[in-house]
């Protein structure tokens, strides 16, 4: 009931505040009078008399006051500050409109339909009601939001303003012709060429804000006040209005758009701003003074600056005087679109993610090695040591996650390694940490006990496949199923073959030197493979880290191994590579692998893991939804690249268990941009 009442009470002095702020006008303006340009019809009632202006100081002034009141009758009632800026901008903007279209309507004795299509133009209807909006949205209880669904609708919003904008501007008048529109002496004069511009700079910002940054934010509001101010001059009725609800909406949002800007661009950026105007102004310079020397005539720097100046600004679109053709017709269009193409990159970079600078000091490496060895009961925590990755800890220390950086998307290698009750903390604080640098984030590799913990989060967690995990002490070469791997280690032992198991320690010069011809052998002109499962070399880890099962012909020749990180906590070995020379015999793969198992059961080993086969499910069920079989239709083309279903059937050799692998986003619409990051850091496409 007090809450009804305060909203009640505070709607009516607001109301009454609104109606008597044109009887103040009355009053201000018969005692005092003030130079400068008018604002005609801000006195509706005076419309017989013809004494409807009101100077635009005195007018702005009075209606800041009445905005400021009704702010903060607004904030009294406790209105949002969104809430607030929307319905006194409109509440205001109502009023007047409806006041000035009867009055038109009274006193000029036209249609209805005219009288308000006139009062909607008038500046004295816009611009207070742009005041109080924006008194409204500073004054108001500001909230933050921790779902970034507001700043994504604000983007949209700014997006559809500049698209709005440039349309306008494109769109002539007469509907003549497209090109015409580009001459602002054929409409509008300068405001209107500056239009695009704008809106166009507009949209670079948009893309930013649903990052949250405050760089966007801050350059998105000063372009839409000077786009606004243009709609208001031209009378550019609903480009007026829409540009106005997106700066209420952004100055009363402004608490979302907290990540500050990489500091380390801000000299970068502005070498780039300065070379580009330098650049831009050269070509002008170096431009009109050939074409003067060509056509013989006197040059002036004064004069080049001049002409590129106009250029630039859009006031020569149907050709620079004093030029001769072909030159005054082009040069205008190629002045304009460097220049503010140069604007658009500029301000690209200047709001763009922060820069990812992989950093790590030797005892970050030191203390994540610590954790793995001490909590990396996963099969793919060994991984987490690989030298491309950066790492993130908890306050005191005690879990990381590793991560890498691609295209603007943080990819987590795997789950955080550490105490379970860290983890969800861990991860919070990462998260907070990538937004604040405008990065998105993902989990590779996620495991089905942390999904929970990620969910908590806000996150999805999508399927990915599944991990072959051999279970050593079933494992067994008996029985009919098992036959054909069975049939090759008894014929690779027939031929010669052995096989030795040996800690990095234990390889001489030698053998080291033929380890890393084979792998070269077998990787060919490809790229190393690998960021979630798999290191990066052969030799980053130590005698308690890494395993080689290395197998030998008859002659004492390695002819291919298989290189496996060891996790201790989760008493596995998780294979990392099994390069091997081209012509080995069939089954060589098989044989190793049979023989890693026997090793490990011996030496205490539970689990081995194999290679990870992603959308397993889609290739092993037959009650697939028509989705799934067009989704498992392109894979099985894409064979040949990714080798899907080839990983598949050699993992089932060995009748594993599957454990289900996750890919964890922050919302839908972010899969495909990191399914494209996660390609490349599996150095799949050729950018990192």
């Amino acid at each position: 009931m007090r809450s009804a009442a305060r909203t009640l009470t505070a709607t009516v002095l607001g109301g009454a505040t609104i109606v008597g702020t044109s009887g103040w006008l009355y009053v201000v303006h018969r005692h005092l009078k003030l130079p400068g340009p008018g604002v005609r019809d801000a006195l509706a009632l005076d419309e017989l008399p013809h004494r409807a202006g009101v100077p635009l100081v005195l007018y702005v002034g009075v209606w800041i006051v009445a905005g400021a009141l009704l702010a903060r009758l607004a904030r009294w009632a406790r209105a949002d500050a969104l809430v607030a800026g929307l319905l006194l901008g409109f509440a205001v903007g109502g009023w007047l409109y409806s006041l000035n279209g009867v009055s038109i309507l009274v006193v000029r004795q036209i249609s209805a339909h005219s009288a308000f299509h006139a009062a909607a133009s008038e500046q004295a209807v816009i611009v207070p009601a742009v005041l109080a909006g924006v008194l409204g949205a500073l004054l108001g209880h500001s909230r933050v939001s921790a779902r970034t669904r507001a700043r994504s609708v604000l983007s949209w919003l700014v997006g559809g303003v500049a698209a709005l904008a440039i349309f306008d501007a494109m769109l002539p008048e007469h509907r003549q012709s497209l090109v015409a529109a580009f001459d602002p002496a054929h409409v509008h004069g300068v405001s209107k060429a500056l239009v695009v511009p704008i809106a166009a700079a507009l949209l670079v910002s948009a893309r930013a804000l649903a990052r949250g940054s405050r760089r966007a934010w801050q350059v998105a509001i000063g372009l839409l006040a000077v786009l606004l101010v243009l709609h208001v001059g031209r009378r550019f009725d609903e480009g007026a209005v829409v540009t106005g609800i997106a700066v209420v909406s952004l100055l009363a949002r402004r608490a979302d758009f907290r990540a500050p800007g990489d500091p380390a661009s801000r000299p970068r950026v502005l070498v780039h701003a300065v070379v580009a105007a330098a650049g831009v102004v050269l070509y002008g310079v170096v431009t009109l003074w050939l074409n003067r020397l060509m056509a013989d005539q006197s040059y002036t720097l004064g004069f080049a600056l001049d002409v590129t100046g106009r250029a630039i600004a859009g006031l020569s679109f149907r050709g620079a005087a004093h030029l001769s053709d072909p030159v005054a017709d082009w040069f205008p269009i190629s002045a304009f679109l460097l220049a503010w193409g140069s604007v658009a990159l500029v301000l690209a970079e200047w709001t763009a993610p922060w820069r990812y600078r992989q950093h790590r000091e030797a005892h970050e490496h030191s203390l994540a090695h610590r954790l793995v060895a001490t909590w990396g009961a996963d099969t793919l925590a060994p991984f987490a040591l690989r030298a491309d990755k950066s790492y993130f800890f908890s306050d005191d220390g005690a879990a990381f996650l590793a991560y890498r950086v691609v295209g603007g998307v943080a990819l987590v290698a795997g789950d955080p390694i550490g105490p379970a009750e860290l983890r969800r903390d861990l991860t919070r604080r990462f998260l907070d940490f990538a937004h604040e640098r405008g990065w998105r984030v993902a989990i590779l590799g996620a495991c089905r006990e942390c999904i929970d913990d990620y969910r908590q989060l806000g996150l999805r967690a999508l399927y990915h496949g599944d991990e072959a995990v051999v279970a050593t002490a079933s494992f067994s070469l008996d029985g009919r199923a098992i036959r054909k791997v069975r049939q090759s280690t008894h014929r690779l032992e027939k031929a010669g073959y052995t096989v030795r198991v040996l800690r990095p320690s234990e390889l001489d010069s030698r053998l080291r030197n033929e380890l890393e011809a084979i792998a070269a052998e077998w990787r060919g002109e490809k790229p190393e493979r690998g960021f979630v499962m798999a290191l990066d070399t052969l030799f980053r880890l130590g005698d308690d880290d890494s395993l080689f099962i290395v197998g030998f012909d008859d002659e004492m020749r390695p002819a291919g191994f298989l290189h496996f990180a060891v996790s201790r906590p989760g008493s596995a070995l998780s294979l990392s590579s099994m390069p091997r020379r081209r012509l080995v015999p069939n089954g060589f793969t098989e044989w190793l692998i049979c023989e890693t198992v026997d090793w490990a059961r011996a030496n205490g080993f539970a689990r081995v893991s194999l290679n990870f086969a992603p959308f397993a499910q889609l290739f092993e069920r037959a009650d697939l939804a028509f989705s799934e079989r067009i989704v498992r239709g392109v894979l099985q083309r894409l064979k040949g690249w990714f080798q899907l279903d080839n990983l598949l059937q050699f993992n089932r050799k060995f009748f594993p268990e599957w454990q289900p692998r996750f890919v964890v986003i922050e919302r839908l619409r972010d899969l495909p941009r990191v399914g494209v990051a996660a390609l490349a850091a599996e150095s799949y496409l050729p950018f990192q």
